[in-house]
């Protein structure tokens, strides 16, 4: 890892921090809006929480831009739970708590690290970047939800990977706990756009900035009712999109946000994380093409949250849908 750049001093023009910022310093929006939410970019000796704050014309804008993680990120013997592997890929069961890959900020504890301590990755074009370093990473799951999620161990098995899950070649399957007020006795699908949220930058938002499509398939396996109109709801998660926190945001949508999610619900005392599980991943081999099946068993902190609901647990919920 490269240290700390020395700080940067422009005088800001009129309009938003963020595109203004863009043009001083001849980096992109995204770029920028990643400094601002990881509390670089200071605004008249304040810490600038907002892309979106207006300026007048004259602040002094002081950035301290963070170090960009590199090829020197350190692997670390970290055990993994790998559920597939050969000379092309590997699928491991991520725990939660567990990032998939360094970023500015953080460049230990992450999945690549781990998976840099047994084995090369490639470094294909674009592998490291302001959005940190991922050799290999072709999708991503969020810090708190475990299950399914694989890498890619050459450059043309990353560029089949991606395509096939840019073409939704893909058929991705969760398993959640949901808990609030909507009410399910048969599956629904969610056809709503997600954007980033105006305000909370670090969340997103049916609609909010430049949404995109976003479809998800909610099927209910078993349901609790915990009175006072609400219910706890074990659900089959199929998102048809892969949109940045698709399913958490979905569900809060419908009025049930995940258990335990501090960001789009809150936070629980049955389960120190979101209810979220990557249970199944269908997709072709990249040598192949023959469809790799992949399976992450329940975790117990999710089954454990469920029980001492006094639920039964389905036997739907170990076993992968119709494809």
């Amino acid at each position: 890892m490269i240290g700390l750049a020395a700080p940067l001093q422009f005088t800001a023009g009129p309009g938003r921090l963020d595109v203004i910022l863009a043009t001083l310093s001849g980096s992109s929006r995204s770029q920028v809006a990643g400094w601002i939410a990881g509390g670089f970019v200071q605004v008249e000796g304040q810490v600038a929480t907002r892309s979106s704050l207006k300026l007048r014309g004259g602040e002094v804008l002081h950035v301290q831009i963070p170090p960009v993680p590199d090829a020197t990120v350190a692997p670390e013997q970290v055990p993994l739970d790998v559920l597939f592997e050969d000379d092309h890929l590997i699928a491991v069961n991520k725990p939660p708590g567990m990032v998939t890959h360094p970023a500015p900020g953080l460049n230990t504890g992450t999945l690549v690290n781990a998976l840099l301590g047994r084995m090369k990755l490639p470094e294909q074009i674009g592998f490291d970047g302001p959005d940190g370093y991922r050799p290999g990473i072709v999708h991503r799951l969020d810090r708190d939800t475990s299950g399914v999620i694989v890498v890619a161990k050459t450059v043309g098995a990353h560029a089949r990977l991606a395509n096939a899950f840019k073409a939704r070649e893909t058929a991705k399957v969760y398993l959640a706990i949901a808990a609030g007020s909507w009410r399910a006795d048969q599956p629904v699908t969610v056809d709503a756009p997600i954007g980033r949220h105006p305000v909370q930058r670090q969340r997103m938002t049916v609609g909010g900035a430049q949404p995109r499509e976003a479809q998800t398939l909610f099927t209910p396996l078993a349901t609790i009712s915990t009175g006072h109109g609400r219910t706890v709801t074990l659900v089959r998660a199929q998102p048809r999109t892969g949109r940045t926190h698709q399913i958490r945001v979905h569900l809060a949508h419908l009025g049930s946000p995940l258990l335990g999610d501090p960001v789009y619900g809150r936070s629980s005392t049955l389960i120190a994380r979101h209810a979220l599980h990557a249970q199944y991943l269908t997709l072709p081999h990249p040598l192949t093409d023959h469809p790799l099946h992949l399976n992450a068993p329940v975790p117990e902190d999710l089954l454990n949250a469920w029980l001492s609901l006094g639920g039964h647990w389905p036997a739907q919920a170990e076993t992968p849908p119709p494809s």
